[in-house]
């Protein structure tokens, strides 16, 4: 490990680096800002969140800065506010003791006006998200096309939210005789298109293996029904005493949901998602990173750009569909070198994708046991040992009460004491885990959604009309008052899907679904060909939108028009 004295940065940036308390920059920062500041080319840089990125970009951006130009010189490109703002915070620290650097930040959910005021005062380094950068470039109050140096950080994050076209319409705006500098946790092929596309011969710099998983993270599972997945979620929470954890959900009714029943069961949460104004999610993140919240729950999307080093698990309440949003939901545990545990929940259906996660992070993932009630007893007494212990009592506050407590142990011993001190302030959570079950799935099979007891239905949209595994999962809950629990086996094709549902629903599945349309084409639902029509009504009337067909090809010719809009406001709600 090398010093940064040795990087060969301007001193003013060494003493700012100093000044932070750094003197051994991380390994990314290590190969590259000498690389950097060596040559010219562009450069692709890979590491896992939370090992120093800003710093291996914003120190020798901060370097090449004229700092007898006043106009801006480099844009960086981030996924989020929250993460704008703390890239704009932390080029700041830096150039604490390199006069004349002025850095702006720009970014949606605030005033644009005051934005381009700043912008018009001068600055050298602009921080944004592509959408609010986009439109300043637009109104031509951003110029770009003299920049020397345009930074993409996060970019697998800002294509998963979807910001393609925003960042591909300003790179093409840029200066081609920039320098372009992307960070990245990992590689899918939209990162390597973007580097294919707009950068000239990048050098690359890996730190591990691409879309490894950070070595500070301990990689763990728990097998289960999913109806128990909240009670398992609770037990675990229960036997990490001192937990300050992300939950990750796919949607945000699952989000809102979860969050509601901890915050009912007494935990201090909080929840972040698309559906809150940006000052609630701001007054959110306050909280957690102040820890009077101790565990948020987030969709994926609304929990990008999190920047909190000491979170101490990560839970997948659900497994994402994309391997490599496991990577990202990972990374916000385990950061600036301390160690951290992520930790799924997953249903016997689901098993496989452990297996794509494993071969896509490197690393394997152990399959742990749900602590049983005595276990999460035993955790939650010795911590509340711990707690007495070590805490903080002023002599001068026992004086009043000494009398009293020599008396006291006089007819008690220190062991009766402690006994019956438990006993009056854990007798709530030890009533609850008195004779609680086992909720190990026996993972014999992953079969869960296929069982006797469930129905499968084909359902006339699928991928032709936008939809996804993910969206028409949405669609379900939204149409209908189903949980997890209640459907499963969602397989969509081109221009159709299936998914089962439990017997119990399907009457409330088919009339959810009485006159709704996708665009201008009614959605209709059958029972499939092995299924037997259920006697839905008084009489037996069989509801089944026409009968059934009899041939997939039937099924096809009868997608009629397509329409995305539909979907895309439901793939919107899943924020």
């Amino acid at each position: 490990m090398s010093l940064f004295s040795e990087l060969g940065l301007k001193q003013e940036l060494l003493e700012g680096v100093e000044r932070l308390g750094f003197t051994e920059p991380t390994k990314v920062q290590e190969l590259a800002i000498p690389t950097i500041l060596e040559s010219a080319q562009d450069l692709v840089a890979l590491a896992q969140t939370g090992t120093g990125k800003t710093g291996a970009f914003g120190l020798p951006l901060l370097h090449k800065i004229d700092l007898d130009n006043k106009n801006v010189q480099a844009i960086v490109l981030s996924p989020t506010r929250e993460l704008a703002i703390q890239i704009a915070k932390d080029l700041k620290a830096f150039a604490k003791k390199l006069k004349g650097v002025k850095t702006v930040a720009v970014y949606g959910g605030s005033e644009i006006r005051t934005q381009i005021k700043a912008l018009e005062n001068g600055c050298q380094v602009v921080v944004g998200t592509p959408g609010r950068m986009l439109d300043l470039i637009r109104r031509r109050k951003l110029r770009v096309e003299n920049i020397q140096t345009l930074v993409l950080d996060e970019a697998d994050e800002m294509l998963n939210m979807g910001f393609q076209d925003a960042i591909d319409e300003i790179l093409e705006t840029a200066s081609e005789d920039r320098n372009t500098w992307l960070y990245s946790a990992t590689m899918p092929k939209a990162v390597a298109k973007i580097a294919s596309n707009y950068m000239k011969d990048p050098v690359e710099v890996t730190c591990g293996t691409k879309n490894q998983a950070a070595i500070t993270v301990e990689h763990e599972y728990y097998l289960i029904d999913n109806r128990d997945r909240y009670r398992t979620l609770r037990r675990i929470v229960d036997s990490c005493p001192g937990i300050y954890a992300i939950i990750f959900c796919r949607t945000r009714a699952e989000t809102q949901n979860v969050a509601e029943r901890l915050m009912a069961d007494g935990y201090n949460t909080g929840g972040l998602h698309g559906d809150m104004s940006q000052g609630q999610r701001d007054g959110v993140m306050k909280q957690f990173k102040t820890k009077n919240i101790t565990i948020l729950v987030a969709t994926d999307v609304a929990s990008r750009g999190i920047d909190v080093d000491d979170i101490s698990h990560v839970i997948h309440y659900q497994l994402p569909d994309d391997n490599e949003v496991y990577t990202h939901r990972s990374g916000r545990t385990g950061r600036a070198g301390k160690t951290g545990t992520s930790i799924a929940l997953v249903g016997g259906r689901d098993k496989y994708k452990l297996v794509q996660i494993e071969k896509t992070i490197k690393c394997r993932i152990e399959r742990k046991m749900v602590p049983s009630g005595e276990e999460v007893m035993k955790a939650m007494v010795f911590q509340s040992m711990e707690n007495l212990i070590n805490a903080q009592v002023h002599p001068k506050a026992l004086k009043p009460f000494t009398e009293a407590i020599h008396e006291l142990s006089e007819q008690m011993t220190v062991t009766q004491v402690l006994e019956k001190f438990i006993a009056l302030n854990s007798s709530k959570i030890l009533n609850f885990y008195k004779d609680a079950k086992d909720l190990n799935a026996s993972g014999k099979s992953g079969r869960d959604n296929k069982s006797r007891d469930s129905q499968r239905i084909f359902i006339n949209i699928g991928e032709k009309d936008g939809f996804d595994w993910a969206t028409l999962k949405d669609l379900l809950r939204e149409k209908t008052s189903l949980t997890n629990n209640d459907f499963g086996g969602v397989d969509v094709k081109g221009a159709f899907s299936f998914f089962n549902v439990s017997k119990s629903k399907v009457e409330g599945v088919f009339e959810a679904f009485e006159g709704f349309s996708v665009g201008d084409r009614k959605v209709s639902l059958e029972l499939t060909k092995t299924s037997k029509s259920p006697d839905r009504r008084a009489g037996g009337r069989d509801r089944r939108r026409g009968g059934r067909r009899d041939s997939f090809r039937d099924r096809r010719g009868s997608s009629g028009s397509r329409n995305r809009s539909g979907s895309r406001s439901r793939r919107e709600r899943r924020k």
